[in-house]
């Protein structure tokens, strides 16, 4: 997989989990309620230097046990499951109308508990359970494949992955803070939907990778 497009799907997937509904979609769009459009940047840099020190850790302790070939194998065919499953599960939701962006009233936003935005970028993250999952599937199933290009490999996909949070997050401030109103529920759908067709194609080719170097 070359730099550009390790770049390229590292954005596509971040941007897939980013836009589903969770905790962090949640911090962003009360913080943006109370501290206006900067809240969307600064919950991501505290979600990117959580995802940073995670990163080093395990370059730190896992890049000799990454390069060993039945190890990288085995990676990629879990990775690539677990994006099967996400990619699965996303379009189904989509087509049962599970899917939506949440609203929240004034009312609700002002009882929530006041926060700095990079402390709750740090907090939601490292608390959410589908974030340390994540990592131990298809984060390290793209350290196995980015690890083969050395530091521009991992660099490449974090890089990819940060932006794709740090675009999505700061659309959802801008729209809050500005009361824009174009990204309708229709327009979200579509979006995920092709994230759904994005992900479960990524997920065959990290499969076939996997059993292709066997």
């Amino acid at each position: 997989m070359t730099l550009g497009v390790l770049f390229i799907t590292a954005f596509g997937v971040g941007l897939s989990g980013a836009m589903m509904p969770g905790p962090l979609l949640t911090a962003t769009i009360v913080s943006t309620a109370r501290h206006g459009f900067i809240a969307g940047p600064l919950i991501v840099l505290g979600h990117a230097l959580l995802e940073l020190a995670l990163l080093i850790a395990l370059l730190a302790g896992f890049s000799t046990i990454l390069l060993l070939p039945h190890v990288g194998q085995t990676v990629a065919i879990v990775g690539g499951s677990f994006l099967l499953y996400l990619g699965f599960s996303m379009g189904k939701d989509i087509i049962k109308g599970k899917l939506n962006l949440p609203d929240y009233p004034p009312e609700q936003v002002s009882s929530t508990p006041l926060m700095h935005p990079i402390v709750a970028g740090i907090l939601i993250s490292v608390s959410n359970p589908y974030w340390s999952i994540w990592w131990a599937t298809i984060g390290l199933s793209y350290l196995t494949i980015a690890w083969k290009s050395s530091t521009s490999g991992i660099v490449s996909f974090y890089s990819g992955h940060i932006l794709a949070d740090l675009f999505w997050y700061s659309l959802i401030a801008f729209i809050i803070s500005t009361g824009s109103r174009w990204l309708n529920p229709l327009v979200y759908r579509l979006i995920l939907l092709l994230c759904s067709i994005f992900l479960l194609g990524l997920g065959i080719y990290f499969i076939y990778s996997g059993f292709n170097s066997i």
